[in-house]
């Protein structure tokens, strides 16, 4: 069963999203979901490196700059992102604020940088007839980067503080 939390994230979810603990949370997919041309769901995956809170209110995103999912977010400005993870499942609902702004350093790999506001946070929980139900495992990817490689160096680096258009 499905719950608004709010239009904030949580203290926990600003935590797992603010890339504090990127080193452990890497090799798990987070997908996104935007809505196409025709008002169909766009899946992508993204990863705990791509995606960056700031607050409780406000999160960056590095993506391909010429992505369907980019195209999306530039035309209709909104977008889902989903953490379902065994301790957690939640779907974040956000608005485009900017982008795709360049990525400097990441022109090599059409790298884009969006700022999103958070417009909701609902809360997936099993209900009671479902009871003993539960996520067990995350959707990984391997290998998980080093941070090392030029792409993810661009990708922290512009996702290091908030940053729209003047």
């Amino acid at each position: 069963m499905t719950r608004s939390l709010g239009p904030s994230l949580t203290p926990a979810l600003v935590d797992r999203l603010s890339q504090r603990d990127l080193r452990n949370r890497l090799g798990i997919a987070l997908p996104f979901v935007t809505v196409d041309a025709e008002g169909r769901p766009h899946p992508m995956l993204l990863s705990y490196l791509e995606v960056k809170a700031y607050d409780a209110r406000t999160i960056g995103l590095v993506v391909i700059a010429r992505s369907g999912s980019a195209r999306n977010l530039a035309e209709r400005g909104t977008g889902t992102l989903l953490v379902v993870e065994p301790d957690t499942t939640v779907y974040i609902k956000l608005r485009a604020v900017d982008g795709p702004l360049p990525v400097e350093g990441g022109a090599d790999y059409g790298l884009g940088y969006f700022l999103m506001e958070v417009g909701e946070v609902l809360e997936d929980a099993a209900t009671d007839w479902e009871a003993g139900m539960r996520i067990t495992e995350t959707v990984r990817y391997q290998p998980a980067p080093t941070l090392e490689e030029p792409w993810a160096r661009a990708t922290l680096a512009a996702l290091a503080a908030p940053r729209a258009r003047a």
